[in-house]
């Protein structure tokens, strides 16, 4: 009987990925680089679903870019692994800077084999200063627990 881990919230954002030849190292698993390259893609995909795209960013003249990752490799994929990639909004400031949490799951079996935070800070497209957010992303990226 395959086990399944839970999810860490009861409704993330979840983006399927499939673990392809070019994502193999020396080592036979996913390389630990392309963990991140998964999890900017869901971090997309969610703020896409929240209705901000990149015009929205240009329009605002704002952009939230990442300041910090804590990444917690718990076991490897493999090629061929389909991997769901939950994403949400842990906390936001509503001023300057928000969390962002990650958690892999290999469908095969349902369990966790990755977990991350990504903190996040509000900039100027136009200068990459930092900046207040915009009330468009207050309302837009809150916090799980409060959606």
């Amino acid at each position: 009987m395959a086990r399944t881990d839970d999810w860490d919230i009861e409704t993330p954002f979840i983006a399927r990925f499939v673990v392809g030849e070019t994502h193999i190292d020396r080592l036979q698993h996913m390389n630990n680089a392309v963990y991140l390259t998964f999890m900017e893609q869901a971090a997309w995909q969610h703020t896409e679903a929240l209705g901000i795209g990149w015009q929205t960013y240009v329009d605002l003249d704002a952009a939230c870019v990442v300041h910090r990752h804590e990444l917690d490799y718990l076991m490897p994929a493999h090629l061929g692994d389909e991997l769901d990639v939950a994403t949400w909004i842990a906390e936001n400031d509503g001023r300057l800077a928000m969390w962002r949490a990650f958690q892999v799951r290999r469908v095969a079996d349902g369990r966790t084999i990755f977990r991350a935070r990504t903190h996040y800070v509000t900039v100027k497209l136009s200068n990459g200063r930092a900046r207040r957010m915009p009330q468009l992303f207050v309302d837009a990226y809150r916090p799980a627990a409060d959606a």
